[in-house]
């Protein structure tokens, strides 16, 4: 029996497929290999353009010959000699009817014929369950269904298969209950056989359409279909075909014209009748070619299983199963080009060097393109909904992967545009700074920021896929624009820190000159007219800390100008520029107090004073240098010059104002912390005394520059050093003066008359001793005698060691003298007579020759 066909369990070898394949055995097993059979035929690659039809109709009523005759397939059919059954289960081959030579093909393209074992056959015997499950699977999956029927059955209940034909109409209803929108039509072709022509065919049509009206009365229909028609889910089709037998030739020209009919049709809109081939597209189960056996197997597993056979649900579970199976081919494509890039962008961002790739939005786009293209065109021939959802998930599918993959690109853009453009502003305001300082930094922002905006936009665009509403990357471009505002306004930030420095250098440079002007002028004690001999301070020492406060309060307000100037271009805010002003102030005050500080170490102060003191002392009313003598009151100068002097110190220790004499408003100078200030912003600010009091140091302690005890030790070294300043005035006073008797000069004159007459009358010797006179008078009036007789004293004393020296060499060479007076022979020694060893009074200076013995 359809030994050339590949039965249930053959496997899949091309040459089984030659004929058809069993669909279903006698056993009710399914073949597996259907999908092989259709792809082998070339129906799989067809979509929607193939139709399925089913014979059925008792046994050994010539069902295979009239598809053989009518299609050229080879199915088996009944000997004639030996009447038993020849077909079991359902097979199925594809028409083989060949087109006239140079004529158009009269049949449509991809028809598949299923031959479905006959029913009320004696091997079945009362069993009719299979022949009952075979009809419902040809009405479920064909579109036209070919009843063959004897001429003399018409009008018979069992002859003309009604029992079956009602077993199908009320399963009918049952399939397509579930889903009244997806109903369709199935066209029951009643093909008479042996028709002698004295019954026309009309009447024959007359008769079963009554049978299958009463038929169709007479089922029980669900709720709501109670007033259906057999018109609303079949069309009924009818032809006669001659005796084969006794009419052979003219039983094949019928069939030539039969087979005409199963081409392509449609309905006339004005009386809905028939127009060309019984194909109309309502019959078809809309059901891929490629996807015909898993709906078919579906369908049949739940026939033979008794479950409620629910078409729609069937269409819609081949629908799932066949779009995720395209569904994971047309991804595989996807993977190719997208995996790849979603690689690359993983290792950088494992690497910490997140990176943009060239052309990923046109990769991306194409990509996704491809792949819903590829998923539509194999895909939207199923079940509408189904695809629908189906195509859903597919493109959030792809869509989570790209935008993973386009995020992380927009996040290298991102990181990447803020670096750059963080680098650009920061290099042109180096370039700036290098060619003299002329930038200006809000222009460098706005154009760095503008460029950068544009790239970073153009990237986002090309990223943009239409029609796909998460591409559209606005939040990302705006919050990119907001990073920027936030890194321009750190740049800003740390701009105008930078500025701040300069303007803070300025600011110490100005007060190092200034500061250490009005501290100089403590070294003048005079102040231009001399000390005054009441002991109080001259104006120019009373009002030193007005005069340095007035030069920091001009300074630092010649800064803030500067400053505000200069924020002015960066396009700084009101509240920045508040801040650096206020930190401004706060820096120049701690400038301030360290210039200060520096001007009043020990030793600067104490050399300050010392000078302050001695041209108190030393110059007169009129600035001239003091010459002291014994009838100087040089106890009362020095008395007033050292409490003139000593009145600093009070002065010095505080920072108090002459006017007030209290200390500066320097809270209101610094002023209260402008409410924009950030704690970053106080983390490098000194604290300050009396402004803040948290630190636990008052204005007052803030104002104090010499602590108790630093005071006092000042004061006694100062009173020390001006005691060493005193002792050396009160030498020099009375150094060059000797005490001679009075009554010297009365001997001197009485005994030296004659010479004193001598002298008189001689002129020469007279203007010698005027000259001799005059010379001593100057010596004494520049007190130099004393210096000028140590250093006769000394030359005398020297000139007599030199004579001794010469003595000694010349007795020291001369043997005949030396051995005559007996001279020792002379040590060599290297140390000569020279003004270097002599003392202040012209002796030679005593060696260290007994260094050892110390």
């Amino acid at each position: 029996m359809n030994g050339h066909f590949a039965a249930v369990g053959d496997g899949p070898a091309a040459q089984h497929y030659e004929h058809g394949i069993q669909v279903v055995d006698e056993d009710k097993s399914f073949n597996t290999n259907l999908n092989d059979y259709l792809a082998e035929t070339r129906v799989a690659e067809a979509g929607f353009n193939y139709h399925l039809i089913s014979v059925f109709g008792s046994q050994s009523t010539g069902k295979s010959t009239l598809l053989n005759h009518l299609f050229k397939t080879e199915f088996s059919v009944m000997s004639e000699t030996a009447r038993r059954q020849t077909t079991k289960g359902i097979w199925m081959s594809k028409n083989k009817r060949p087109a006239a030579a140079g004529e158009p093909a009269t049949m449509a393209d991809n028809i598949l014929v299923m031959d479905v074992e006959g029913t009320d056959g004696r091997e079945r015997g009362e069993d009719q369950d299979f022949e009952r499950k075979s009809a419902l699977f040809a009405l479920a999956t064909s579109e036209v269904l070919i009843v063959n029927i004897w001429e003399h059955q018409v009008g018979l209940y069992q002859g003309a298969n009604m029992g079956l034909l009602k077993t199908v109409f009320e399963v009918n209803l049952q399939l397509f209950l579930k889903d009244k929108q997806s109903q369709t039509r199935s066209l029951l072709f009643f093909v008479i056989r042996d028709h002698i022509g004295n019954t026309p065919l009309a009447n024959l049509r007359d008769t079963l359409i009554q049978d299958l009206n009463k038929i169709w009365s007479a089922i029980s229909k669900p709720q709501g279909l109670e007033t259906s028609n057999i018109e609303d889910y079949f069309d009924f089709a009818f032809a006669a075909l001659p005796h084969k037998i006794l009419q052979p030739d003219k039983f094949i020209e019928e069939i030539d014209k039969l087979s005409t009919r199963f081409t392509a049709g449609h309905r006339s809109a004005k009386d809905q009748e028939f127009l060309g081939g019984v194909f109309l597209p309502e019959y078809h189960r809309r059901i891929p070619a490629d996807g015909l056996s898993i709906y078919a197997e579906g369908v049949w597993d739940q026939i033979v299983h008794n479950k409620d056979l629910d078409l729609p649900t069937q269409q819609e579970l081949l629908a799932q199963f066949r779009c995720d199976e395209i569904s994971r081919e047309v991804v595989v494509a996807f993977d190719a080009v997208i995996a790849p890039l979603e690689e690359q962008h993983g290792e950088a961002t494992r690497l910490g060097k997140p990176t943009v790739l060239p052309d990923l939005g046109a990769a991306g786009a194409s990509a996704r393109e491809k792949c819903v293209k590829a998923f539509e065109v194999q895909a939207s021939r199923y079940h509408k909904g189904v695809y629908t959802m189906k195509r859903g998930e597919l493109e959030s599918k792809i869509d989570t992967r790209l935008k993973a993959l386009y995020q992380s690109q927009l996040s290298a853009a991102h990181k990447a545009g803020v670096a750059a453009f963080s680098d650009a502003v920061t290099g042109a305001v180096k370039a700036g700074q290098k060619a003299g300082g002329s930038y200006e930094f809000a222009e460098i922002v706005e154009k760095q920021k503008k460029k950068t905006l544009d790239l970073f936009k153009k990237e986002a665009q090309s990223l943009l896929i239409q029609g796909v509403a998460w591409t559209n990357f606005k939040p990302q471009y705006r919050l990119f624009e907001k990073e920027l505002d936030e890194v321009s306004a750190r740049l800003r930030k740390e701009e105008m820190r930078r500025l701040a420095i300069r303007v803070e250098r300025w600011v110490k440079s100005r007060l190092g000159d200034a500061i250490g002007l009005e501290f100089n002028k403590l070294g003048s004690g005079r102040g231009g007219s001399g000390a005054p001999e009441t002991g109080e301070k001259p104006a120019t020492e009373k009002d030193l800390w007005d005069r340095v406060w007035n030069a920091f309060i001009g300074i630092v307000r010649e800064a803030e100008t500067r400053f505000g100037d200069r924020a002015k271009s960066f396009e700084a805010s009101a509240e920045e520029v508040e801040v650096g002003l206020w930190r401004l102030r706060r820096k120049s005050w701690v400038a301030l107090r360290e210039r200060i500080e520096e001007e009043m170490m020990e030793s600067n102060i104490l050399m300050k004073l010392r000078e302050n003191f001695e041209d108190k002392f030393r110059y007169d009313e009129e600035g001239v240098p003091r010459i002291w003598r014994p009838t100087d009151d040089i106890e009362g100068i020095y008395t007033r010059a050292r409490e003139s002097t000593l009145g600093l110190v009070p002065l010095l220790s505080r920072f108090r104002l002459a006017e007030t004499y209290a200390p500066p408003d320097l809270p209101g100078f610094v002023g209260p912390q402008p409410a924009g200030a950030e704690p970053e912003d106080e983390e490098d600010l000194a604290p300050i005394g009396g402004i803040d009091e948290e630190e636990g140091k008052s204005l007052e302690e803030e104002m104090t520059v010499l602590s108790e005890s630093k005071r006092q030790d000042m004061v006694v070294r100062f009173k020390k050093m001006a005691d060493g300043v005193y002792v050396e005035a009160k030498r020099s006073a009375i150094g060059g003066i000797t005490q001679v008797p009075l009554y010297f000069y009365v001997v001197l004159l009485v005994l030296g008359w004659n010479e004193i007459v001598m002298v008189l009358r001689n002129p020469i010797l007279c203007v010698l001793i005027l000259l001799m006179g005059g010379g001593t008078y100057l010596a004494y009036t520049l007190n130099l005698l004393g210096p000028m007789m140590q250093m006769a004293n000394a030359a005398s004393n020297q000139a007599l060691e030199i004579s001794k020296e010469k003595l000694r060499d010349f007795l020291e060479s001369n043997e005949t003298v030396r051995q005559a007076i007996a001279m020792p022979a002379r040590q060599q020694s290297s140390n000569g007579i020279g003004m270097d060893r002599l003392d202040s009074r012209g002796k030679k200076a005593q060696e260290a020759e007994d260094d050892d013995d110390i």
